[in-house]
């Protein structure tokens, strides 16, 4: 059967922006991992009028209700008793969870207030789930062809629950036996609407895999999705996919996961045995900064200059006053001078540099997000890119050191595959 759960984050500081609603997210991608539908998010205060409606609304709709939150001690955590008057159940005292509580004060030499043992009443019935990390249970039951997880607010508490405790629950239950495996790809260079169009007829076929883009800070993802009830099956159904994809828009490819386009340059970087330092005008040493945030850089990142004005390009960097009086400082030739130069100064096998106007007035002529990036690595001829970007100062100049790394690891490919 199709399992189609709504999670409900139960909590008056979600709606007013205290906290970020981070449980949700956990849940659905573990859920997605075991192959249940999430077709609802819904946060609801502590209000139990209002908490009653969003529970009948999602029993219309939804097989499985997940809770988050209002598990605790005080008047205004009313999650299970709400659920018990709609439910028409008794809440009881889990003498384990009481155990648990009353320890807990011994433990810190603190007075157990009455109010504590609100946390140890579960729903008659349900099937208990321990909370190692903090004292209220959390409790699941089936009522009416329903399955009802509740589970408290806190993530440190919720997250090992769920995953110990939740997940297996819902497995047994529903006879999940298949396997879901993901896979994120990452792009930078193309962007969403193009990378959709090249690969419009994979999307459009899919079945298993699923394909599902996502654009974000610039860049692209494709999360592939595959179910069976064989793991290695499941994997060689998403290898497939992946190497269709690339074979078209692999040259925009530049990870897989949780990474970025830095952790991707700097471990090629070092798997080369390259160094690299930048002369920064447009970034501000923006670049240089995101580089040095992994361990290992003082190995790669030799040194770099921040050169916002000209005099500085011209008498720290070396960039001569022909080219800054003729070309202009947002210029390819300046561009070319500064990758040199920040290269032969440092003595690094690669010089990279930036130069552009982020705004928000034009400058020497030049629009708004005009941008030049110079690369050059060991002796072969410096490589020149013009961008012409759109956005914010900020998102100019963070879009810039982005495409840095891209064009680096790029003219690397590309002299690789001249070899």
């Amino acid at each position: 059967m199709n399992v189609n759960a709504e999670i409900i984050a139960v909590g008056s500081e979600l709606l007013l922006g205290q906290i970020a609603n981070t449980n949700a997210q956990f849940i659905s991608r573990k859920l997605a991992e075991i192959g249940v539908n999430v077709f609802y998010h819904t946060v609801v205060g502590d209000n139990a009028e209002r908490l009653e409606h969003a529970i009948e609304t999602a029993k219309k709709r939804s097989n499985c209700i997940i809770f988050t939150g209002g598990l605790g001690p005080t008047k205004d955590d009313l999650t299970k008793e709400t659920i018990a008057r709609i439910l028409n159940k008794r809440l009881v005292i889990d003498e384990a969870a009481m155990k648990n509580i009353e320890d807990f004060f011994k433990r810190t030499k603190r007075t157990m207030s009455e109010n504590n043992r609100k946390q140890a009443l579960v729903l008659e019935g349900s099937t208990v789930l321990p909370n190692h990390y903090g004292m209220a249970p959390g409790m699941a039951l089936e009522a009416n062809g329903i399955i009802y997880l509740l589970m408290p607010g806190v993530p440190k508490e919720m997250k090992p629950m769920f995953i110990n405790y939740g997940v297996p629950f819902l497995q047994y239950h529903y006879g999940l036996k298949e396997k879901i495996i993901s896979r994120v790809l990452r792009f930078f260079g193309i962007g969403e609407s193009q990378l959709e169009t090249d690969i419009e007829d994979l999307i459009d076929q899919q079945t298993n895999p699923t394909i599902a883009p996502l654009a974000k800070d610039g860049e692209v993802t494709l999360r592939l999705t595959a179910k069976h009830e064989d793991e290695s099956t499941a994997l060689k159904l998403i290898d497939e996919t992946e190497k269709k994809i690339l074979s078209r828009v692999g040259r925009y490819f530049y990870g897989h996961g949780e990474t970025s386009i830095q952790e991707q340059l700097m471990k090629l970087l070092k798997e080369k045995q390259y160094t690299i330092s930048a002369a920064e005008s447009l970034t501000g040493g923006l670049f240089s900064e995101q580089l040095t945030h992994f361990p290992g850089a003082s190995n790669i990142v030799l040194g770099g200059i921040v050169c916002y004005t000209n005099e500085v390009k011209q008498h720290v960097l070396g960039v001569s006053e022909e080219t800054l009086k003729t070309k202009g400082a947002v210029s390819s030739e300046c561009a070319k001078e500064m990758a040199e130069n920040i290269k032969k100064l440092t003595g690094s096998n690669i010089g990279i540099s930036f130069t552009g106007v982020a705004g928000p007035d034009p400058s020497e002529g030049k629009e708004v997000g005009t941008v030049y990036i110079g690369i050059q690595i060991d002796d072969r001829p410096t490589a020149v890119f013009e961008l012409h970007l759109s956005g914010t100062r900020e998102g100019i100049r963070h879009r810039t050191a982005n495409y840095g790394c891209y064009y680096v690891m790029n003219v690397i490919k590309e002299m690789e595959n001249r070899l």
